[in-house]
């Protein structure tokens, strides 16, 4: 890993960007000032209101962080199936009684404003999700100082984020939480995503760049195997998610260890994105017939989603976990990780007196 970016922090954990609240300010600064460093989640945020969070962070740590944006994304969606989706959420909207949302509005999420503002008053770290930047603008954060991360889920990806002059790569596996950062939705594709350890070992043999492991991430043990398997620093969302600083509604906090939620699955139920979360009623009934239509079908269900959580209903939430999520610990994000730091001590100690035996 280059000297810039290992300079950031003093453990390699990273926390992971959770976009729609949960990456507050309190929980990055709260990892940063622990020795990792803490990510701020731009995207579904006015370029206002991510300046506005930029500047709280600030004023909690003087240490290094990052900001996360999401790509533009093409509005390729098919208008019909978008329709025949709206109409099967009908009973929905009834039971919860809010309308569904408008699905007119843009797919950019107000990159270019937020890059404007990321350029003129730059943080040490911007990572990107959903696609790869051109090569001007990551040249321009280069020369402001900024390192840059791009988020990949195949060796292509990750090539062509090489060849558009990427700093650093965050290399996802099929495991992680939230949504699959594919740089291009494939309907065709299939709900499945590689696995973190053959992807980190594709990745490694075809691109040379530092990388963050990212994907089902949750005890220091497991830290400890991706970088032996190559990695320079692992990251983890699930693992934060139920910290006392984290912006996550408490069901969904609850969630992660509740029995009656048993296994997650990669949906677009909810986004029209593949994205990994618990399995609950909507899911099931909603998942195997929702469109390949992001942001479309993200703006359709917003209400339903607040309005689940308004009325205290995991069975309609957006209950996003990652594959190892009955792991999670409810700690203080700076104990975390002290916690995880001790046990990648151990774990390599381990391994140490394994190999003299």
């Amino acid at each position: 890993m280059s000297l810039a970016l290992t300079d950031l922090f003093r453990y390699p954990i990273v926390q992971a960007p959770m976009a729609g609240g949960v990456s507050r300010p309190e929980l990055a600064a709260a990892v940063t000032e622990a020795g990792g460093i803490g990510f701020l989640a731009a995207g579904y945020k006015t370029a206002d209101g991510m300046y506005n969070e930029v500047k709280q962070l600030r004023r909690l740590t003087g240490g290094p962080f990052g900001v996360n944006l999401f790509m533009p994304q093409p509005l390729v969606a098919d208008p019909a199936a978008v329709e025949v989706y709206r109409h099967q959420l009908a009973g929905e909207a009834s039971w919860y009684e809010t309308p569904l949302g408008d699905t007119d509005s843009s797919g950019d999420d107000g990159y270019e404003a937020k890059v404007a503002i990321l350029l003129d008053d730059p943080v040490p770290v911007v990572s990107f999700t959903f696609g790869c930047p051109a090569r001007e603008v990551l040249d321009a954060f280069a020369a402001a100082g900024t390192l840059t991360v791009v988020t990949v889920t195949s060796p292509q990806e990750a090539r062509n984020a090489r060849w558009a002059g990427a700093a650093a790569l965050c290399v996802q596996g099929g495991e992680a939480g939230g949504h699959q950062s594919t740089h291009r939705d494939d309907p065709q594709a299939g709900l499945a995503g590689t696995g973190l350890l053959s992807l980190l070992a594709e990745i490694r043999e075809s691109v040379q760049l530092p990388v963050v492991a990212a994907g089902g991430l949750m005890r220091g043990s497991q830290i400890t195997a991706v970088l032996a398997a190559g990695a320079d620093a692992a990251q983890l969302g699930t693992a934060f998610l139920p910290c006392p600083e984290s912006g996550a509604h408490p069901l969904h906090k609850q969630a992660l260890t509740n029995p009656l939620f048993v296994t997650t699955a990669l949906t677009r139920a909810f986004s029209g994105r593949p994205a990994r979360g618990l399995v609950n009623r909507f899911v099931r009934e909603h998942g195997p017939y929702a469109p390949a239509a992001y942001p479309q079908v993200h703006q359709l269900t917003s209400g339903l989603r607040k309005a689940a959580a308004r009325t205290e209903d995991a069975q309609g939430m957006a209950l996003w976990a990652g594959q190892g999520h009955r792991l999670a610990r409810e700690l203080p994000a700076g104990e975390l990780v002290g916690v995880l730091v001790a046990e990648m001590e151990a774990a390599r100690a381990a391994v140490s007196v394994r190999s003299a035996q």
